[in-house]
């Protein structure tokens, strides 16, 4: 097995080093003691995080992303499964344009998206509604559910599912107990990319939600159009924290190797 070169860590190093650092610099403002954006500092306070008690309205709109982001990609992923095992192993007319048509948000702006939501949801009585939310970003988050659950399913050994069915199997349990474990990588990766994507929409949510139905990213957006202190720094750097604790339980108690990659603990 080859072993990477000393020039080769060195960009590895420094490429990971300008990847993550917009992400130290916001949670080292976050513990400014200052009243606006200070970088570097030499005094650490908790200010800011105090300050968010005061301002319910973060709170609860993180709890909404939360929720839309977990709803949205699972409706996302539980269509992406019947889509991706259609598209994988089957031949029939019309197959490209319905990839095509699954694909199609990531072809379009979402400035366009929000547009159209927002005249389509009024239209229909849905326009600032949490169901409209929740719509929207099925719409938006459904190609990389589909392409990571597509991935899973193309690789797929059939032989296994053939075997189950000589044995008596019905075409139920087939798919519980045999198709969706094989397929449970690409399912779990897909739905973290989509919750991911959700979680951090603004552009499109702007349009389509209400004072109601603010969401987070939104919150923070609306909050620097006339505010320059570094409340949102310390927002941000909880949300980092958060993450940071999640994926810590999640390789812990599962290992993100085996949920991501779709490998056993021993490595085969």
């Amino acid at each position: 097995m080859s072993r990477n070169g000393p020039l080769a860590l060195a960009f590895h190093a420094l490429f990971v080093g300008f990847m993550l650092a917009p992400i130290l610099v916001v949670c080292i403002v976050a513990f400014t003691p200052e009243g606006y954006l200070s970088f570097p500092t030499d005094r650490w306070s908790l200010r800011w995080f105090y300050a968010i008690g005061r301002y319910p309205e973060f709170i609860s709109a993180f709890w909404r992303s939360l929720w839309l982001g977990a709803l949205s990609s699972a409706v996302a992923v539980a269509i992406s499964v019947p889509a991706a095992l259609a598209i994988a192993r089957y031949r029939f007319r019309g197959r490209e344009a319905m990839t095509a048509l699954f694909m199609s948000p990531l072809m379009i702006p979402h400035l366009v998206l929000g547009i159209a939501f927002l005249r389509f949801f009024t239209q229909i009585g849905l326009g600032g509604t949490f169901a409209g939310l929740v719509l929207a970003h099925i719409v938006i988050v459904l190609p990389f559910a589909l392409r990571l659950t597509l991935a899973s399913a193309v690789g797929m050994d059939r032989s296994i599912e053939h075997a189950a069915v000589s044995l008596g199997a019905s075409d139920w349990i087939v798919l519980k107990r045999v198709t969706l474990p094989l397929v449970l990588p690409g399912l779990v990766s897909g739905w973290a990319l989509a919750f991911i994507n959700s979680f951090d929409e603004v552009t499109m949510t702007v349009f389509i939600a209400a004072p109601s139905t603010v969401t987070l990213p939104v919150r923070m957006f609306l909050y620097i159009q006339d505010n320059i202190d570094p409340l949102v720094t310390s927002v941000s750097a909880c949300v980092i924290a958060i993450t940071v604790l999640a994926l810590v339980v999640l390789d812990r108690a599962f290992g993100l190797e085996r949920l991501l990659v779709g490998r056993s603990g021993d490595g085969r």
